[in-house]
Formats: C-alpha cells, sequence, structure tokens
C-alpha cells in the first residue's frame, strides 16, 4: 500500500503519460473548489457538464457555481440515469447538442457522474470536432475508483458491453469523497467490488486492510474512505502508466470482468445487476475456477468469498439476475469479451491472493463446464 493511511485533507495521484499525463486530486468538498482545480490545469471560457437527472440534484448547483466563480461559463446537458444510457441512440443525440451549444476545440466537456456519464462523456470528446478536452468529476465510489482513470471510454451494444469507444485521457480528474455521502447504499456497495479487486490482483497487504477495515469504508469513516480511494487510484495510475492501451499488463485490471460482462449481457443492461456486483460475482467464480484448477488454495477462494459476503454484496451466479442464466449463453457471451483472441476469451486467473495473471489458453467448453456446476 503506497499510500499513507493518515492522509492529508486533499491528495495528488499522478497519472505518469508523458504530455498526456494528469492528476487525480482526492480529498473532502472539492466540489466547490473545482473551477480554481480546472483553472490551474486548462484556460477556457466555456465547459459543457454532462451528467444525469439522479446527480443533477444533488451536485450541479455546486459545480456550476464554481465554474462560474473561475470565470467558465457553462451549458449543461442532463440525461436520463442508468447503464441504458451508454448506447448509440443517446451519443447521437448528446453529440447533436454539443453541436448545437457550438462547443469548440478551445472549450471543455466536464463529466459530473458515476461510471455511464463518465464513459460516455469523455467517448463525446474524444471525437467531437476530433478531440475536445475533458474533466472527469466522479460521483459514484465505483467511478472514483476505476471507469474515471485511465482514459478509457466506451458505450454499450447489443453484442456486449464497452464494444465501441476510444482511449482519451482526461486532463484531470477531481474526487470529492463527500459526494459518495449521497450515494445509494447498493451503489456504493458496487463500487466497493472494484476496490477489493485492487487487492486480489498485486496487493495482498490492501486486501488484508480491507478485510480489517472494509466496514468503516462502507459506513463512510473519512480517513478510511479516502485511503481506500488513494490507494485504489495509485494502483490504477501505476498499471496505465505501465500499459496506456491494455497490449499487456493493464488486462489484469479486468480480473472478474469476463465472468462479469457476460452476465451484464444476458442481463440486458436493465438495472437488475449493477457493474460492481456483476464484478464481486466474477471475482468469485474466477478465484473458484481458479482453485479447481490447481492455482490457488481452496482457502483462498473462501477468503475472497467471506469478504464479499460480509459486505452485503451479491457473489453466487444463481442470485445475478431474477431468472437462472444458462451456462451455455454466458459462456458464448464471452466470446465477445474486448480482450478475446482468436475466437477465444481471454480470462484473468489468480496463483493466489495478489498473484493475478493473464490466461488466454482457457477454452470455452471448459468454462461453460465450470459455470454448469456453479449454476446446478
Amino acid at each position: 500500500m503506497a499510500i499513507d493511511n493518515q492522509l492529508q485533507p486533499h491528495v495528488t495521484v499522478p497519472v505518469a503519460l508523458g504530455d498526456r499525463s494528469y492528476d487525480i486530486v482526492i480529498g473532502p468538498g472539492l466540489l466547490a473548489s473545482v473551477g480554481k482545480l480546472i483553472a490551474s490545469v486548462r484556460s477556457t471560457r466555456r465547459a459543457a457538464i454532462i451528467t444525469d437527472q439522479n446527480v443533477a440534484r444533488h451536485h450541479l448547483p455546486t459545480v456550476r457555481k464554481a465554474l462560474a466563480s473561475a470565470g467558465i461559463e457553462t451549458v449543461e446537458i442532463v440525461l436520463p440515469p442508468g447503464e441504458q444510457t451508454k448506447s448509440f441512440g443517446f451519443f447521437g443525440s448528446l453529440l447533436e447538442e454539443l453541436l448545437d451549444a457550438k462547443i469548440e476545440r478551445s472549450d471543455l466537456i466536464v463529466a459530473l457522474g458515476g461510471g455511464v456519464i463518465g464513459d460516455l462523456a469523455g467517448f463525446a470528446a474524444s471525437v467531437l470536432r476530433r478531440g475536445v478536452d475533458f474533466v472527469q468529476i466522479p460521483t459514484t465510489l465505483l467511478a472514483q475508483v476505476d471507469s474515471s482513470v485511465g482514459g478509457k471510454t466506451a458505450i454499450d451494444t447489443k453484442h456486449g458491453k464497452n464494444l465501441v469507444g476510444t482511449f482519451y485521457q482526461p486532463r484531470l480528474v477531481v474526487i470529492d469523497t463527500r459526494v459518495l455521502e449521497t450515494l445509494p447504499e447498493r451503489e456504493l456497495k458496487a463500487g466497493y467490488a472494484e476496490v477489493v479487486k485492487y487487492g486480489l490482483i498485486n496487493d495482498p497487504d490492501f486486501f488484508a486492510w480491507l478485510e480489517a477495515n472494509g466496514d468503516k469504508v462502507l459506513s463512510g469513516d473519512p480517513a478510511a474512505r479516502a485511503h481506500a480511494i488513494a490507494v485504489s487510484c495509485q494502483a490504477k495510475a501505476d498499471i496505465v502508466a505501465q500499459d496506456e492501451r491494455e497490449g499487456g499488463v493493464r488486462a489484469l485490471l479486468n480480473l472478474g470482468h469476463t465472468f462479469a460482462h457476460a452476465l451484464e449481457v444476458v442481463a440486458g443492461f436493465q438495472g437488475d445487476l449493477l457493474h460492481g456486483e456483476a464484478v464481486a460475482i466474477g471475482m468469485t467464480l474466477a478465484f473458484r475456477f481458479s482453485a479447481e484448477s490447481g492455482l490457488c488454495t481452496a482457502e483462498e477462494a473462501d477468503r475472497v468469498l467471506r469478504h464479499l459476503q460480509a459486505t452485503g454484496l451479491k457473489w453466487d451466479v444463481k442470485d445475478a439476475m431474477a431468472s437462472k442464466p444458462a451456462a451455455k449463453t454466458l459462456a458464448e457471451a464471452m466470446l465477445q469479451d474486448k480482450k478475446s483472441v482468436g475466437g477465444r476469451p481471454t480470462f484473468i486467473l489468480v496463483r493466489g491472493i495478489g498473484q493475478a495473471y493473464i490466461d488466454p489458453n482457457v477454452s470455452l467448453e471448459r468454462i461453460e463446464s465450470f459455470l454448469q456446476d456453479q449454476l446446478d
């Protein structure tokens, strides 16, 4: 764990990508000063704030006022909440609204929301007039520790999750830890699954810290919550700096996600299964499959399961959705995973807690048989 638990009020985590480098600024109450933070890295007179109806109700007035105090004029686009907004239809209409507002290359796009808004706004920024700078202000735990960092932008299609998008880095990420106080408990727990992921990939000490302090993170203890976010962001920043476009080690960040994305596709992106919930189930499956394959011990797989159970997260694939999915349907959905090579999905498996690795040689038939056992 690279971040000290006794955090200062604001912590800055750099993402080192040469001329595309930027900072992640983490701390309580940062929304009120976001205008000054933006002005310190990017001079602009106009910004388009893209958000959703739920976030707008809680946080849009604060961000609007903060930008105005820095001399930045704003236009606001408020979209419906939910994964279904990450679609071709909403993407096209968003671009038309930005063009109607005459957003230029010298202007700025501000993504104020969770992972859906961050992905959609970032994708729009990457293609509007062949590229407009943007800033991420993530308002969910999942977005704060994962989707707002690293420059992945995308929308979903009927074929799968995040299959159309770009790599496009933000100019700044501003994480106000207090916004989590307005987050529904289910969303908070779903985001916590992504925090756990970083311990399971390559930081067993962090996982042990979460076993001892995860309840504090979820209950709102300021120091524990800020520490978990900072360590997660540092972990992702380190990996992204090594492999920006996911040609190698960055794929480790998808621990549990090959299973998770298949579950989300079969569930239909309708809100019955949140992304973080699917990731929790996916990580459980990855550890169980690894244990059955003799890669890690059953005790380690059980340890992961016990921690996820203690948080109240979904962990059993049979409880992923109202009607039990078919093993064959889930396995076939994995063929559209972005990491697939030669018609075969790539899995992130584990040799133990903190020892994830990339395995491109798992047969679909073996996965289908494993899933059938888990569903019986």
